[in-house]
């Protein structure tokens, strides 16, 4: 009966468990490059994910309460990820736009904590603080709903407006007058924008633009579907007044349990949850879509698929060097001094600096170490000829 009443299943609880993994796959380059911005995006999205998959394995079929400690974490979880997956979006489209406005060139190490405190103060303060307030309007401990899983138990008042079910709105907001003000500043400062990225080779407009698509993305579901699920919500059960602490807390040990037959039965309150739950393994999509096949990406999935074969004890073949055919190369006599002379490398840009401008811009990028060469001359050469030799020397130093 469970797999008849839940059309989405297996198909939900495998997308969620893939979304897990792969919103994951970026992050441990994330995080060496310090992009708190994105990494709260897949933390999060991650989290929110892994709460769908469980609560749809275990409550597949039933709406037993056979983990209660679970299960309040786990509404705890779906309040808090509402909020903090717009919240990282937020801290995004903030960090591009101090990218766009190009300021400054030269960022201190105090810049950076207090960018990364700030991101931190949006990205984890500002779910944690829904937490607390949605107890304020919590009717009972949870709901467990067949095939659904755990959900908190909010109590529908004019209190919950402002509490609870405007925060995503509020935040799509201001992360839409930060998108809007990025593009103005991009479209402003077009030519100086692009001098600053011509400067910093660790700065590549694509990536840039990719995290603006990203945000962007995000922004334009964010305010849109959290309003219609506000509008699902005062449709469905109409709003209760709210009386007092006490009364919206009576009985708060409850344990609201609803199989599939009945909640089903309710056509708003199937759009609500399906809705609700299908939009978090969007945002992974969608972030691995922007992201999982660039070619730091790919370089990663390399260097993880070696690491694997490794422990499986495998034999990785070496890369094969391409072979120089003789009469490629015209032979030398034997020439006396030999000058062997490094060829210049210049690391590909890491994602790190995407949209982090606050690398030490003022260093000098190229400068090496000096090189020095070992001039010899043969007893034979006469001083004209060593003379000549010295000369040669010292214009290829001044080339090099």
């Amino acid at each position: 009966m469970g797999i008849v009443s839940d059309p989405s299943y297996p198909a939900f609880p495998i997308i969620s468990g893939v979304s897990f993994v792969l919103v994951l796959i970026p992050l441990p380059w994330h995080l060496q490059a310090w992009n708190s911005g994105t990494c709260l995006y897949m933390v999060w999205t991650a989290i929110a994910c892994l709460n769908l998959f469980i609560n749809s394995i275990v409550w597949h079929g039933n709406a037993l309460n056979s983990a209660p400690i679970w299960c309040e974490i786990s509404s705890r979880i779906i309040v808090a990820g509402a909020v903090a997956i717009p919240s990282a979006s937020l801290c995004i489209n903030r960090r591009l736009y101090q990218i766009s406005s190009v300021r400054t060139v030269s960022v201190t190490r105090a810049d950076k904590r207090r960018a990364l405190f700030v991101d931190l103060a949006i990205g984890v303060g500002l779910p944690l603080l829904e937490v607390v307030l949605a107890y304020i309007v919590t009717g009972h401990r949870f709901d467990i709903y067949e095939d659904i899983g755990c959900q908190p138990a909010i109590y529908l008042t004019p209190v919950t407006f402002p509490l609870v079910l405007c925060w995503p709105i509020a935040i799509g907001i201001v992360s839409a007058v930060y998108c809007v003000l990025t593009l103005r500043a991009f479209g402003r400062r077009r030519a100086e924008f692009a001098q600053f990225l011509s400067s910093h080779t660790s700065l590549n407009v694509s990536r840039y633009f990719r995290l603006m698509a990203l945000a962007t993305t995000e922004l334009v579901c964010t305010i849109p579907i959290s309003a219609y699920g506000i509008y699902l919500n005062v449709s469905d059960g109409g709003i209760s007044p709210w009386i007092s602490w006490s009364d919206t807390h009576f009985d708060y040990s409850r344990i609201g349990q609803y199989p599939s037959a009945v909640w089903r039965m309710d056509h708003q309150a199937v759009v609500s949850f399906e809705l609700s739950r299908w939009l978090v393994p969007f945002c992974a999509f969608v972030f691995f879509a922007f992201f999982g096949f660039a070619a730091e990406a790919r370089k990663n999935y390399r260097a993880a698929w070696i690491l694997v074969l490794k422990l499986l004890h495998f034999k990785i073949p070496a890369k094969s060097s391409l072979p120089v055919a003789a009469s490629s190369k015209p032979s030398l006599p034997n020439v006396k001094p030999s000058l062997s002379l490094p060829t210049p490398y210049s690391a590909p840009p890491s994602f790190k600096d995407l949209y982090d401008e606050d690398d030490d811009c003022d260093t000098e990028k190229g400068a090496g170490t000096p090189v020095s060469y070992d001039f010899k001359c043969d007893s034979s050469d006469s001083p004209n000829t060593s003379s000549s030799a010295r000369r040669s020397v010292d214009r290829t130093r001044e080339t090099v």
